[in-house]
């Protein structure tokens, strides 16, 4: 066991929080550093003590390709039984969750992951879900991560940003200080030593081991120093053992090495490799890394080659495991033998980073394979890039696997694949390729499919009815679909035809109905734990509520939906939950911290084509009241890319955009477009009438004709007839205060117009000149002072509230703190800590500091 210098306080505060969570007081320590500076030798040290106070759980994290799913579980459970054991040994991932937090619920608990940079997406999600838990658990969950390897939208960073607002303590690591150098140096250069390894432990360790004389400038080359002193027998040993990234098993050591086994006794002895319970391992990556680096290309690759086969003969590896050794050692057959079985797997595990990844490595393979076989590989492929927002690479893989089937006769695959990349192109706003594509698969599948095959037909069909308003010919559809789909025992295709056949119905004018079948799909798609149906459905209440004006219920809904992604880690359609989420804020005359979502949204959303001109709508809407140059390309470019794809929700958001800077421009040939692409259709349903309303005021106010109709909400119908007091009364009723005060500003009132005056003002409104302009025209030059202070240019386009939320971070504070000293909520701190991050590029908030000081002087 090495020493373990400078880290009494760390190891206190851990020990303080085990104590707290044998009492019942959870909570998370997140142990953060660059690689070698000791996490691991901190983690060993804290567990050494705490076997004899609660029950212990821990495992790592492999650097495999792809690791399997839950890993580090499974390592942790091994010979603990309870109900996280059961759930993994059954292979029941909707009991996963669950189980983890009854496992550590059952008794005082620790609970350690090492190495969370490589962890699969599984184990993330139980992760996530246990520390949304644990201040009510008798546990302590620490997670060991090397914060060099997350780059910017790692999902293990999704994590720890998850964290904010939960009991959790950072604990990064700092190098060792040149007196612990000292001490550990003897008679050698400490100064130097210290200079040289920045105080690396790893790095000190290795550098003295090195022979006396030998000062090496990186942790490889003295790593390579002190193998210089071994027999040629152990280094030859090292390097066959330096491919494998897990721990080697006896079985797979013994396979690899041979009789050359003993010959690592040597190196053992020298602390360069040690016996722990899961085999024998390098003491640290790094090191195995080193020796790694010194191998030419196809020595290593005959090594990798060399595992592959004793894996094989051990008959008890891990499809994993292979598929790693096979892809680096070039080979193709071991490669398209077990890739694709681990990528099934790892998808329903959850994990479909790794699922993504042994399917790339297999399709580097594919032209091996006869026409069938790689036609469905290309198509489980595809499915995992549209998992992963990569909408352009799954319609062009798709395809290839749809042309594969030319000729075949197989018309079940092909209707199969038509089905699946009609879905793509339909995200991808491609309506037209993707209702014809549809067509031909319903002409080869006919009534022969499976149930389950002939539901997702139907349901998608019925999907891309409604995107396009055909409202009456999507219910049958979806009935269809719903009833198909509860014969298969698929409730995640029953759900989604449900709420769509909701939607159906709302927007028929079917209301009551059609919200009740919405709210059906999402009990049945939570009960049975279809995730990702019940986030597309969140959103699709979502929608409906927002057309219904009931912002109550809209802001009930995005909360519990946005909670249920932020449990289960889901990022695609959360996108949809946040932009509500913004369009509430924008609406209650929270600009702040609208403008600050919506600009990270709008990176977000980049890649998913139906996301873009909405998100682009509300920003650009945001910014014309604003004032800001850029909202107009921002919301005319989204008006022509909704006009493109024909998404009726886009459209709305993209013409009520062009509507509101066309007026604040002056400008009516925009507007002339919108009324005339705009009106008709909202026209059609009494379920739009809010919007209808909407749009009809704003268009008034830019000039346009129009009048109110027959249910026309009360604060546009008002405003129509000229009836502004109504028209400010009822805004301020519902809760919006940018439209009372338009109301007030442009009423013709003199005193109105300066209660409306001072309201736009001080919301920084651009609507405040024109009423400003007309009330010195007036001559009313004495207007009360402005309320509102300028806004202060920020680094990176920071709004003014971000920039006092950074100078309080800078101060040391919480977010607990800051939320009470700027009389704000936890979760609106939270919001906008993780914008100011990811505006500056900063993986913590020390480096957001820094980072803002490199780029600006503050007043």
């Amino acid at each position: 066991m090495h020493e373990l210098r400078e880290r009494d306080a760390e190891l206190a505060v851990l020990r303080a929080a085990l104590a707290d969570a044998a009492k019942g007081r959870g909570s998370i320590a997140v142990v953060g550093g660059e690689a070698g500076i000791g996490k691991s030798s901190l983690l060993r040290a804290f567990l050494a003590g705490a076997a004899t106070a609660v029950r212990v759980l821990a495992g790592g994290c492999d650097d495999l390709l792809a690791a399997r799913p839950l890993a580090p579980l499974r390592d942790a459970v091994r010979t603990v039984p309870g109900p996280l054991a059961d759930a993994l040994g059954d292979s029941t991932e909707h009991d996963l969750l669950d189980a983890a937090v009854a496992q550590l619920a059952a008794r005082p608990s620790l609970l350690v992951v090492d190495d969370v940079q490589w962890a699969d997406d599984a184990t993330l999600d139980v992760l996530r879900h246990v520390a949304r838990r644990i201040a009510q658990l008798p546990a302590l969950l620490v997670l060991a991560v090397r914060r060099d390897a997350l780059r910017r939208g790692h999902p293990a960073q999704a994590l720890l940003g998850a964290l904010a607002g939960l009991p959790v303590t950072h604990l990064d690591l700092a190098p060792l200080t040149p007196a612990a150098v000292a001490a550990m140096a003897g008679t050698r250069d400490a100064a130097t030593l210290h200079r040289i390894t920045g105080g690396n432990p790893f790095f000190v360790t290795e550098a003295l081991a090195a022979p006396q004389g030998v000062l090496s400038d990186s942790v490889a080359d003295a790593v390579r120093a002190r193998l210089s002193g071994l027999p040629p027998e152990s280094v030859a040993a090292l390097e066959a053992l330096s491919v494998v990234p897990t721990p080697v098993e006896p079985t797979l050591a013994a396979g690899l090495l041979g009789d050359r086994i003993a010959a690592l006794a040597a190196a053992e002895e020298q602390g360069v490799v040690e016996l722990r319970a899961a085999g024998l391992s390098f003491r640290h990556e790094l090191a195995r890394r080193a020796v790694e680096s010194t191998l030419p290309g196809l020595r290593r690759r005959a090594l990798h080659a060399r595992v592959v086969a004793a894996l094989r003969e051990s008959g008890s590896a891990r499809a994993e495991q292979l598929v790693h050794h096979a892809v680096a050692a070039g080979d193709a057959g071991t490669v398209l033998e077990f890739a694709p079985a681990a990528a099934r797997d790892a998808a329903a595990g959850g994990s479909h980073r790794q699922a993504l990844a042994h399917l790339e490595a297999a399709a580097a393979f594919a032209d091996r394979l006869a026409p069938e076989p790689r036609a469905g590989l290309l198509s489980d492929l595809a499915w995992q890039l549209y998992i992963a927002q990569r909408f352009g690479e799954a319609i062009a893989v798709g395809r290839t696997a749809l042309d594969l089937c030319a000729g075949l006769e197989l018309p079940q695959l092909e209707a199969a694949l038509s089905v699946r990349l009609s879905r793509y192109l339909l995200m991808s706003g491609e309506l037209a390729e993707a209702e014809r594509l549809h067509q031909r698969a319903t002409a080869l599948l006919g009534d022969h499919g499976s149930p389950a095959a002939r539901a997702e037909l139907a349901g998608n069909y019925g999907s891309l009815l409604l995107l396009t308003s055909r409202w009456d010919e999507a219910a049958p559809q979806l009935r269809t679909a719903a009833g198909l789909a509860a014969e298969a025992g698929r409730p995640d295709l029953q759900a989604l035809a449900l709420a769509y056949l909701g939607l159906a119905r709302y927007e028929s004018g079917e209301i009551v109905g059609g919200e009740a079948d919405v709210r059906e799909a999402l009990e049945l798609s939570v009960r049975h734990r279809c995730d990702e149906a019940a986030v597309r459905i969140y959103t699709n209440l979502g929608e409906m509520l927002a057309v219904a004006a009931d912002w109550s219920a809209l802001a009930a809904t995005v909360a519990q939906g946005r909670a249920f992604c932020a449990e289960r880690g889901i990022v695609r359609y959360a996108a949809l939950l946040d932009l509500q989420e913004c369009q509430l804020r924008m609406r209650a005359g929270e600009w702040d911290v609208a403008e600050s979502g919506l600009r990270e949204l709008a990176t977000r959303g980049r890649g998913i084509p139906t996301f873009v001109p909405r998100i682009e709508a509300c920003l650009g809407r945001l910014l014309a009241r604003r004032g800001a140059d850029e909202a107009g390309g921002l919301v005319q470019g989204a008006w022509q890319e909704a006009r493109r794809q024909q998404h009726p929700t886009s459209l709305l958001h993209a013409g009520l955009a062009v509507a509101e800077w066309a007026w604040l421009h002056g400008t009516t040939a925009a507007t002339d477009e919108v009324a005339e692409v705009l009106l008709p259709r909202l026209a059609r349903s009494p379920a739009w009438a809010w919007p209808r309303g909407e749009l009809c005021r704003y268009l008034a106010r830019a000039g346009v004709a129009v009048e109110p109709f027959d249910g026309c909400p009360d604060p546009y119908a008002a405003g129509l007839r000229g009836e502004w007091r109504t028209a400010a009364a009822v805004a301020e009723r519902v809760g919006d205060p940018y439209e009372r005060a338009l109301e007030l500003g442009f009423s013709g009132d003199p005193d109105a117009m300066i209660e409306g005056w001072v309201a736009l003002d001080a919301m920084g409104a651009a609507a405040a000149r024109p009423v400003r302009q007309e009330l010195r025209a007036r001559g009313l030059t004495r207007l009360p002072r402005r309320r509102r202070p300028e806004r202060r240019p920020g680094p990176a386009g920071l709004t003014q509230r971000q920039l006092d939320v950074l100078d309080l971070i800078g101060e040391g504070a919480t977010n607990a703190e800051i939320a009470g000293r700027l009389d704000l909520s936890v979760r609106t701190v939270d919001h906008h800590v993780a914008a100011i991050l990811t505006r500056l590029g900063a993986r913590n908030r020390r480096e957001a500091v820094r980072a803002a000081r490199a780029v600006t002087v503050r007043p």
